[in-house]
């Protein structure tokens, strides 16, 4: 590549990084026409793409860009005012500068295109609104030298710049023992240095293949450092350590030097919601967060396009019209909203509008159309399954085809775009209320600290970002702090009910076998999945390393628990977990999880009000303002925690969206008569309980512990809704009567069921 090439090729590079900052200053400056600082930089970056075109000698692009100059400086001087026209046209000459700089980057020169009307546009908005003739037409003013200026008018000219000689450059004699101090004076001084570019550009291939020489480079430092743990030479261990902490810092390196912000592919996103919104005769305001989160290149450049196909259908789709958001009591003015973040080792891309939500019945009749399903099969599905549907090859309910939609090809492209990088892709939509999508990013070609644990004899890697912290359990304490809940294993950590899940039983792995109690262990991973913490048991714990991952093949990518693979130091492969996937696939986590069956007590209230036998294992709440109450375990079902935002009503009465379906709610707080308001908590506690075949949720203030006692339990203090109380540890506490609470507060599943609760459907 010769001198010229060289230079060519900065200035494209440079151009397209400038013209994409210009769309998202205009989209702007036409929100806030009056702010000179945005005006000034739009102007100056269009005059520095226009002076080194003409430097180059493309002159299509240098009087395209020369009119658009002129109109800018119009703007800039307060003379054009700057309007919808006037920004359509410079977004226009946005577009045309692109789309030349695009002809020049493939094929060496401007093309063929016509910009003469853009150029007329331009030319007609700047001489009308001047109100006078154009700059380019305007006479050249005569230009009289100053000393020939008669004297009584120099007061009113300003003389121009002296020009001094050059001076020769001062010579600065020192020893060798002053050249460090008199090197320092000179770096310090700030007119010493002159002004360039620090960064430097670099052809992503050339990062994706030290990216891989990097990853074997580590799996060879993992094996060294494995090899010579046995070695007592103290060379051969220094020198370990020091290939150690080198490669740590060249892994770090290189890792900085792939990643960008997100907000990179974001800047578009103004300008195309501002185009759409027009034409689509809308008004639509954009909200970004979290534009800071930072993705791999390759994986900012597979996302680019599928994120915004989404953007351009929540306007198209989503977003309703002034009127009819009028109508229905909202703004005027829709919102869409970008969000970013990192969560358990995984990206999360969330794109949210409050749009009128998904027509579900107009999904529905589109499947029947083109054959994805049959009325049968939608009338057992649950309504998230039906929107899913958006995401079948060919789909569409546009009734028309336009420029935007209607020909079934997007969001099928969308998911195989996510899929293709291991990432998945889902959608929320209530209606009236708008909808989101949710893209998660999981881990790809990286190196993270992971925890290398054994179950079975068998290895794992769990992200570090996941690890909250490590508990073991031994002899006795196990049976002191480990309860049964509903046939789910709880952990009494701190005071709080840590559910736990063991890997051997989610991976069909048996565990070691155990001497007697008092040797026996349980080794508690404590990790965090969607925001909740559980218990992870395994047979072994051992140390943190920093690990390759590698992409699962194809063939494993629908198994859930598992986010990629790593090649340890003895040369084995371990597998890496993915937390969020265990939980689900564990029932941890409220979506997305199958429930498992309560066990059925049998009454334990004899005809006197006592309670007899042995110990009865109790759920002890605060289920209202002064009532403390108790109940027994072996009546419920799970324990969940809802978003306060997530509860309905339906009927009048609270509802909340459950495992693909409606668990309907009794707030004890109601029930008892004490204040009814939702508290404001983020989070509700919820004490789920089967009543026949329904589930029925009881809102709580507070799950206050898990107790054993041998109840006495006394109907003299019995009240509607409870057997009585007792006391419990040490304090009075109301036994519920959940059956009993239902009825009353749900009279109609009595009716349905014949006042038979088993039969309840």
């Amino acid at each position: 590549m010769d001198e010229m090439d060289q230079i060519l090729k900065e200035f494209l590079v440079e151009a397209f990084d400038t013209l994409d900052g210009l769309d998202q200053e205009l989209v702007k400056l036409e929100q806030q026409p009056n702010d000179q600082e945005i005006i000034n930089s739009i102007f100056r970056k269009v005059h520095t793409i226009k002076g080194t075109c003409g430097f180059l000698e493309f002159h299509k692009l240098e009087s395209v860009t020369h009119v658009g100059e002129t109109l800018l400086d119009g703007v800039r001087a307060g003379k054009i005012a700057l309007d919808q026209d006037v920004t359509s046209a410079l977004l226009g000459l946005i577009d045309a500068t692109r789309q030349i700089l695009g002809v020049i980057s493939t094929e060496g020169n401007e093309g063929e295109g016509d910009y003469s009307a853009l150029v007329k546009t331009l030319r007609d908005l700047s001489d009308r609104r001047k109100g006078e003739v154009s700059v380019d037409a305007a006479p050249a003013p005569k230009v009289v030298p100053y000393d020939q200026i008669p004297d009584h008018l120099k007061e009113f000219v300003t003389a121009p710049a002296t020009v001094e000689t050059p001076k020769e450059p001062t010579v600065m004699e020192v020893t060798p023992q002053q050249l460090p101090e008199a090197v320092a004076q000179i770096s310090e001084d700030p007119k010493s240095s002159a002004v360039h570019d620090t960064s430097l550009r670099v052809d992503v291939g050339l990062l994706d293949q030290l990216m891989n020489l990097v990853g074997e480079l580590v799996l060879a430092r993992n094996q060294i450092l494995q090899f010579t743990k046995g070695f007592n030479d103290s060379h051969v261990l220094g020198a370990s350590q020091r290939l150690n902490l080198i490669t740590s810092e060249l892994q770090e390196g290189v890792m900085k030097t792939r990643m960008q912000p997100i907000g990179n592919i974001w800047t578009k996103f103004p300008r195309i919601v501002r185009d759409l919104s027009k034409s689509c005769g809308k008004q639509v305001a954009l909200v970004m967060v979290g534009k800071e989160t930072d993705l791999d290149k390759t994986i900012i450049e597979a996302i680019k396009d599928p994120l915004t196909h989404i953007v351009r259908n929540s306007i198209d789709h989503g977003i309703e019209t002034p009127e009819k958001r009028t109508k229905a009591g909202k703004n005027p003015e829709g919102t869409i909203t970008l969000r970013a973040f990192h969560e358990g080792g995984h990206v999360i891309i969330e794109i949210s509008d409050d749009g009128g939500g998904l027509n579900t019945e107009r999904i529905k009749q589109k499947a029947i159309e083109k054959g994805l399903s049959t009325a049968e099969k939608l009338s057992r599905m649950s309504e998230q399954d039906i929107h899913r549907l958006i995401f079948a090859p060919g789909f569409s309910t546009a009734e028309q085809i336009t420029n935007i939609s209607g020909r079934g090809v997007g969001m099928d492209v969308v998911r195989s775009n996510i899929e293709n990088i291991g990432g998945q892709v889902d959608i929320l939509s209530r209606s009236g209320e708008g909808s989101t999508i949710k893209i998660k990013i999981p881990l790809t070609l990286a190196i993270i600290p992971a925890l290398l644990v054994s179950h079975a004899k068998e290895r794992f890697a769990i992200p570090q970002v996941n690890l909250v912290e490590l508990v073991r359990v031994q002899g006795e304490a196990i049976a002191n702090h480990i309860e049964n809940v509903g046939g789910t294993k709880f952990y009494r950590l701190r005071g709080n009910l840590l559910p736990l899940v063991s890997l051997g039983d989610q991976l069909h792995l048996e565990s070691e076998e155990q001497g007697d109690v008092s040797e026996q262990k349980i080794n508690i991973i404590v990790v965090r999945a969607d925001e909740r913490q559980f218990g992870l048991v395994v047979d072994h714990v051992h140390d943190t390393e920093e690990i390759v991952v590698k992409p699962l093949g194809k063939q494993l990518k629908d198994v859930s628990v598992f986010a990629g693979a790593t090649i340890m130091g003895d040369g084995k492969v371990a597998l890496i977990l993915d937390v969020p996937g265990i939980a689900r696939r564990a029932a941890v986590l409220s979506t997305n999880s199958e429930g498992r069956p309560a066990r059925k007590g049998e009454a334990v209230t004899e005809g006197d009000g006592r309670v007899t036998g042995e110990h009865t294992s109790l759920l002890v709440v605060q289920a209202a303002s002064g009532v403390r109450a108790a109940i027994p375990l072996e009546l419920v079902q799970r324990l969940e925690e809802f978003p306060t935002n997530s509860l309905e009503r339906a009927g009048g009465r609270p509802v909340v969206q459950y495992r693909d379906g409606i668990l309907p709610l009794v707030d004890l707080r109601e029930f008892f008569n004490h204040d009814a308001v939702l508290s404001d908590e983020e989070l509700q506690h919820v004490v789920v309980f089967n009543y026949g075949s329904r589930q029925v949720g009881f809102i709580v203030q507070k799950i206050l512990d898990i107790v054993q006692e041998r109840l006495v339990v006394s109907s003299e203090e019995r009240r509607t809704g409870t057997r009585g109380a007792a006391v419990i540890q040490k304090l009075v506490t109301e036994v519920l009567d959940p059956a009993d609470i239902v009825k009353r507060s749900r009279p109609e599943f009595e009716m349905l069921s014949g006042g038979n609760p088993e039969a309840v459907n």
